[in-house]
């Protein structure tokens, strides 16, 4: 299928959201808008490669296009985080006998087929025999045999060729290396400077590790993105996604270090987990990888993103397909395609809703679930949230509802970070300050962004006094007269 051929679906008619990694294949202005057009919400900025001036240049490309298209866009700065690698060989490569005695040392001296540096000393006090040590994405496989403070003695469970500073794993211990290296914290300085609205915090162990970049953070507010890639993170799940605004599924490494057949449960789980305490959460890493080189998915690809959006999720994200891939704009366009297919689906709503979510014992989350019943039960066209720090927007994206949410804040911030939330379409408007206006300007914004028409029922949310975030203790149901249609023509 030909770039001209892709057809442009309303975004209002997806709940699920697009996050698309910028790269080579989709850094020029040009390529950023047609993958907005495509079907993207937000982007994410890789900072594991490019450098700033790269970032701060997409950056400045993505804002130009929100105001091109008059709708908030998220970005996402993703860390790097700390990446444990072997030294170099003398040769450039070895090759690790299957079977064979391979040793891991402190000493720098380049590598043969027998052993090779490992430089990170944190290392030779934590691996106890029988533990694995995962290189090259896990295609070698080595377990230990015995270990001190100098080296690493390993059998290899599976050999091969092993080369210059490949990334290594440990699947089996908690590591004992802070989450963020000198040059993350370069990076995210440089993001909340020039206005990233997520920061996605790579290899996260425990939560302490969120608290950590949250003081980095300081009083911005930048919401932090943690990223489920480590098995010792899921001993602690339920605190890290308690202290994180938002949580990232990211499959690569956490296929490499789990079995294959581990990882789809515990999607299901990280997902289901987040959604309970309404956090949103991000299904990323190999999607549509084969669209990376081809013009169409596999049909086993095409049901990976389908059962994501089945399941749930807030968003769904492609990685080298956007970034480095040949066909970025396509890319987008099948996601989009997929999520839109799923939710015409006449089960999604009954799957979408499968997981249990009680309300926590609050009247914010009380109304936010007495707006699901109301949408089930009288024609509502949509449900009008008031919000400015958005966290009663996330109460409603909670419960998943079938009626369209439209967000009205006076916070560009704000808006930009709900891009990334379920079902949520937010406006930037100035603040109410009283119920008249506030009736007054949903049912305007309703009709001025095609969210309703005359006679339209809709829901009002929001919190008395007006501009006080966490204050939602608000509920009206209104509908959209013929004045108000003549007010908004004229």
């Amino acid at each position: 299928m030909t770039r001209r051929e892709q057809p442009r679906i309303d975004p209002r008619g997806r709940k699920v959201k697009i996050l698309a990694t910028i790269g080579p294949a989709s850094r020029s202005p040009e390529m950023l808008g047609r993958l907005v057009r495509a079907g993207a919400d937000a982007f994410r900025l890789n900072m594991s490669h490019g450098d700033h001036a790269d970032h701060e240049a997409a950056i400045h490309a993505i804002r130009a296009l929100e105001k091109q298209f008059a709708k908030p866009i998220a970005i996402l700065a993703d860390l790097q985080g700390p990446k444990l690698r072997v030294g170099s060989f003398a040769e450039g490569q070895a090759v690790i006998r299957h079977s064979g005695h391979f040793v891991l040392d402190r000493d720098e001296t380049p590598g043969d087929e027998t052993r090779v540096c490992l430089p990170h000393p944190e290392l030779f006090g934590i691996m106890t025999r029988g533990q694995r040590l995962l290189i090259n994405d896990g295609k070698i496989r080595l377990k230990v045999l015995e270990a001190d403070g100098s080296r690493i003695l390993c059998s290899a469970e599976v050999g091969g060729v092993i080369s210059d500073r490949k990334g290594v794993n440990v699947p089996d211990a908690e590591v004992p290396i802070p989450a963020l290296t000198e040059k993350d914290r370069r990076d995210l300085a440089f993001a909340t400077e020039h206005g990233a609205d997520w920061i996605a915090l790579s290899f996260v162990q425990r939560p302490e590790d969120i608290a950590e970049a949250r003081k980095l953070i300081g009083s911005r507010t930048t919401a932090l993105c943690a990223k489920i890639e480590k098995p010792q993170a899921l001993h602690r799940l339920d605190e890290i996604i308690e202290l994180a605004d938002g949580i990232m599924v990211a499959r690569g490494d956490l296929g490499v270090e789990l079995e294959p057949y581990e990882v789809p449960p515990l999607q299901k789980k990280i997902v289901n987990t987040a959604r309970r305490a309404g956090k949103p959460v991000i299904v990323a890493t190999q999607m549509l990888e084969s669209m990376i080189e081809a013009p169409t998915p596999t049909r086993a690809e095409v049901s990976d993103v389908a059962n994501a959006v089945y399941d749930g999720a807030d968003a769904v994200m492609l990685s080298a397909e956007s970034a480095a891939g040949a066909w970025p704009e396509e890319s987008v366009a099948m996601m989009d395609r997929i999520a839109v297919q799923v939710e015409r689906d006449e089960g999604y709503k009954e799957r979408v809703r499968f997981l249990d979510t009680p309300p926590d014992a609050t009247t914010s989350d009380a109304l936010a679930h007495a707006c699901m019943t109301i949408a089930d039960t009288v024609p509502i066209s949509a449900i009008t949230v008031f919000t400015s720090s958005g966290s009663t927007a996330r109460r409603v994206a909670r419960e998943r509802p079938g009626t369209p949410m439209l967000v009205l804040t006076p916070s560009t911030r704000t808006a930009r970070r709900v891009a990334l939330l379920w079902g949520a379409h937010a406006v930037v408007t100035k603040d109410i300050g009283s119920f008249e206006e506030m009736i007054g300007k949903g049912r305007r914004m309703a009709l001025r962004h095609g969210f309703a028409q005359a006679g339209a029922k809709l829901i009002v949310l929001a919190g008395v006094p007006f501009g006080t975030p966490g204050a939602t203790n608000l509920l009206h149901v209104v509908t959209v007269t013929g004045d108000e249609l003549d007010r908004h023509r004229g």
